[in-house]
């Protein structure tokens, strides 16, 4: 009687499949790698640690494509560990404690894992904290690769015993240079014009992975001459910028934004703002952050930039977007050009930081209410001169508390219309000495 087994067919030699272009170009030295010579050089980090025989566990911090994934897996042969690769999307503790436990029987057995942790940023904290014992106790070198800042991401007790390595996005010469390697590797040329090949570098936007899947679509077309950098943007879909409007690449770009509004860049600043709206940002934060740079760095400099951008706000919830979108550009703009002073926000959190010192000092009594006979009595009220009664308008007198030094917190600039504030500031402040000091 026949069973499972007779249908089994003889077993037939081993036929390689097709290799993706990716995989034939990844790197078979540390030396090959491209890009990252400041940790892997001879004097970087890496390249100063096994030139001493002594790996530590790293967290390699970089965005997508800049080959976090072959320095893992690079390091373990020039270490000789065994190599695991696992996903924190997809590993769960299950899986995690048979890795471990892989790891404990090759360390009983004189054999060291490097583990590979893809995304590792992605674990929890008690799965975090799974991997210090191990750690600690040599069972595993952890490699942890992250694109999102560890600093936030990682427990402290992980970082604590894990040197963070820093891998940086690859320049258009690293990406020139891997596509020499790929057209070597492919035997033959793209067929691109200068300014389209140019074009095909910056679509792969510092993302090595990206750049060689491009170039593996270009070399299967058929192509007579070369493509103009028109005819490559209508074959080729133009890589979607790298972007997380919850991450670190949201707080960093409106950094850029800010501090080039503050620095009077408009350009600079409308290409943050671009930037940001290309990679999906919703645009009613923007339309709020820009209202805070006109109150933060431009303020009583030009009151009118707080118009400005509030008026640009209701534009733009008028119009939506992409229409909208260009109120909240010129905003940008009016605000770069505008005279800057951050005099008032200064003010603000000066008297703020009085405030929390002398939070119980009441008020003079002379400038409290007296509705009733009792608080008459009491002194409420007595001795206050109403402003309007004396010749200029002004009298002087002192309003913090009495047990309180008087505290100076604005400091307006010799800019913008805050040059009118400060001649009528000085104006009070000499008018205001001479009442106290009983003079005329």
């Amino acid at each position: 009687m026949a069973d499972l087994f007779d249908r089994i067919e003889p077993e037939q030699p081993h036929k390689a499949g097709p290799r993706p272009l990716a995989d034939r170009l990844r790197p078979r030295r540390l030396a090959d790698v491209i890009g990252q010579e400041h940790i892997l050089g001879p004097d970087g980090p890496l390249g100063v640690m096994l030139a001493s025989g002594s790996l530590s566990s790293l967290i390699l911090w970089g965005p997508p494509g800049v080959g976090k994934t072959t320095i893992a897996r690079l390091l373990a042969d020039e270490t000789d560990l065994h190599f695991v690769q696992i996903s924190a999307i997809f590993t769960g503790v299950a899986e995690l404690k048979k890795v471990f436990e892989a790891a404990r029987i090759r360390h009983a057995n004189g054999q060291g894992t490097l583990l590979f942790v893809d995304e590792i940023h992605r674990f929890n904290k008690a799965q975090q904290d799974g991997f210090l014992p191990h750690m600690e106790d040599g069972t595993i070198l952890l490699v942890g690769a992250t694109t999102e800042n560890p600093s936030f991401e990682l427990n402290a007790a992980l970082l604590s015993r894990a040197q963070v390595l820093v891998l940086d996005r690859l320049d258009l010469a690293h990406l020139e240079l891997l596509a020499q390697r790929a057209e070597h590797e492919l035997g033959r040329a793209l067929p691109l014009t200068g300014p389209a090949r140019e074009q095909l570098l910056e679509m792969a936007d510092g993302d090595g992975r990206a750049l060689v899947n491009l170039i593996e679509q270009i070399a299967a077309w058929t192509v007579e001459g070369a493509l103009s950098p028109e005819a490559l943007a209508r074959r080729l879909q133009r890589r979607a910028a790298q972007y997380d409007k919850s991450g670190e690449a949201h707080y960093n770009l409106i950094s850029a934004l800010h501090k080039s509004v503050r620095g009077s860049d408009p350009d600079a600043a409308l290409y943050w703002l671009a930037r940001m709206l290309e990679g999906g940002e919703d645009p009613r934060f923007l339309a709020r952050r820009i209202t805070r740079m006109s109150i933060e760095d431009i303020g009583l400099a030009d009151p009118q930039a707080q118009t400005i951008c509030l008026d640009a706000w209701a534009v733009y919830e008028r119009l939506g977007s992409p229409e909208g979108e260009l109120a909240l550009a010129q905003a940008v703009l009016y605000l770069a050009l505008a005279p800057k002073s951050n005099a008032g926000y200064a003010a603000y959190k000066n008297a703020r930081a009085a405030a929390k010192r002398t939070g119980s000092e009441p008020p003079p009594k002379h400038i409290l209410n007296a509705p009733t006979r009792l608080m008459k009595e009491q002194g409420y009220g007595a001795g206050y001169e109403y402003d309007h009664d004396t010749e200029a308008g002004f009298s002087g007198q002192d309003y913090f508390p009495e047990a309180m030094k008087r505290g100076v917190y604005y400091n307006p600039v010799e800019r913008g219309f805050e040059r009118e504030l400060k001649r009528r500031l000085d104006y009070f402040t000499k008018l205001r000495a001479q009442r106290q000091d009983g003079g005329s």
